[in-house]
């Protein structure tokens, strides 16, 4: 039976973009540059993800085409007799722990779409709505049910497999969440006082970069782009040969970039313009921007695109975790692909349900110190996705003939690669120390 694989390269863009595209670049993008100084970071994160990201993205990709497989089929081909396959199996441990954790966020995001549908924020005061957000999320069952609606949804696209399901469905949500963004932005751009968010993001003021700044930005250009998970490996592995690694990278991380920075111009002249602190976090999506959109002008219709959009990050970005996991089972593991997903998304669904509890019932139950939900975020965002950044670095750099690499890189020849000593070098020796400054920092070392 053939393996079923991307129909274009515009899908495959698409494809790869809705993964790298989620509510890190929504909710975390803003927040991170209203906590480290606007402009000067957002200079630094443009840096760490066109010369650090791009060729990190890269090596995932070549692993990915060339192994043909899921992470685990692929380091076990490219790589036999080795023990390298165990990265296969970790980045499998890292997407179930994130997926876990990140469908609890998702489930709060169909949540409140209901209730921006509901006008349930209209002249409601700041504490009224952050008691609704708290009594939302420590709710008993509530969010639990929320939680396994979203996973179904994302069951029912991957069963439909890659061409039909992933494919098809990230062609027409990414349009129209960009087309979303850009109305947002444009909107709160236009309001009385949203200058000051404009020049917050753009003007650069070194005077508040620091140190730890730099490394929040090198944090969140790998966490945006969805590096380590084995997503972009496995869906790399469904790209065409003929088409070229390093045009499809530079557009998802284009497209990545521009929904970030659209992202901050949606929220932070916004949150300027109504007088609120840009550094405030989670509660910025779930707790300020509802007050902000019931002050706005027609604040019902831009409420419900905002939580619309971020209900579409959250699908494109959470079917590609899924997939890593199905894609195993069936290449490896032989399961068809209804039973594959079936299986993974109750595995993760069931440790979704610890997490979501983490803010209710089981707020007070905590393994080394953590809730199940910080503890998944933390093992998975803190040690195995930096750690498998640095093991994918040094797999092409080292381990793969160079002819190999190249081979993939230029598409069997296709294109000219005038900049692949430059990429090289990078994958050799620049990524791999900037990652491994990350996990160190992470892990407080530094």
């Amino acid at each position: 039976m053939a393996r079923d694989s991307f129909n274009s390269k515009f899908g495959a863009i698409m494809a790869l973009a809705g993964s790298a595209v989620g509510l890190g670049n929504i909710w975390r993008f803003p927040h991170e540059t209203g906590s480290n100084g606007g402009g000067a970071f957002l200079l630094v994160y443009l840096f760490c993800i066109f010369c650090i990201g791009i060729p990190t993205m890269l090596a995932e990709f070549i692993i990915g085409r060339r192994g043909q497989r899921n992470p685990f089929g692929s380091f076990r081909t490219l790589a036999p007799k080795t023990r390298w396959y165990w990265y296969g199996g970790l980045s499998i441990l890292a997407a179930t722990l994130i997926l876990s954790y990140y469908g609890t966020v998702s489930g709060w995001t169909l949540e409140y779409f209901m209730y921006a549908v509901g006008d349930s924020f209209h002249n409601q005061s700041s504490a009224e709505i952050n008691n609704l957000f708290e009594k939302f999320v420590s709710h008993p069952y509530k969010p639990i049910l929320w939680h396994i609606g979203f996973m179904v949804i994302c069951s029912l696209i991957i069963i439909m497999g890659v061409k039909n399901g992933i494919e098809r469905y990230t062609k027409m949500m990414m349009p129209v969440l960009l087309l979303i963004i850009i109305a947002l932005g444009v909107r709160a751009c236009t309001l009385d006082g949203a200058q000051a968010g404009i020049k917050y993001l753009f003007y650069p003021d070194f005077s508040k970069l620091t140190w730890k700044s730099v490394l929040a930005a090198l944090g969140q250009s790998f966490f945006s782009l969805s590096i380590g998970m084995g997503a972009l490996m496995t869906y790399a592995s469904y790209i065409n040969c003929d088409d070229s690694l390093l045009q499809i990278s530079t557009r998802v991380v284009v497209a990545d970039t521009v929904v970030s920075i659209l992202a901050g111009l949606a929220i932070l002249p916004a949150v300027f313009a109504f007088d609120v602190d840009p550094a405030s976090g989670p509660n910025l999506v779930y707790i300020t921007l509802p007050q902000v959109f019931d002050q706005m002008p027609l604040g019902y219709i831009w409420g419900i695109a905002f939580f619309i959009l971020l209900t579409f990050a959250s699908v494109t970005s959470a079917i590609s975790l899924l997939e890593v996991c199905v894609a195993f089972l069936t290449e490896e593991k032989k399961m068809s692909r209804l039973k594959a997903t079936i299986l993974s998304s109750a595995v993760i669904t069931i440790l979704g349900v610890f997490c979501t509890l983490s803010f209710g019932p089981m707020r007070n139950v905590t393994l080394f110190g953590k809730t199940f939900f910080d503890l998944f975020d933390s093992i998975s965002s803190n040690f195995i996705l930096p750690f498998g950044g640095i093991l994918i670095c040094l797999f092409v750099g080292w381990k793969m003939k160079v002819r190999d690499v190249y081979f993939e890189l230029s598409s069997r020849g296709k294109y000219e690669l005038k900049s692949f000593r430059v990429l090289m070098l990078i994958i050799k020796y620049v990524a791999p120390t900037a990652i491994f400054i990350v996990l160190m920092s992470s892990l407080g070392i530094f």
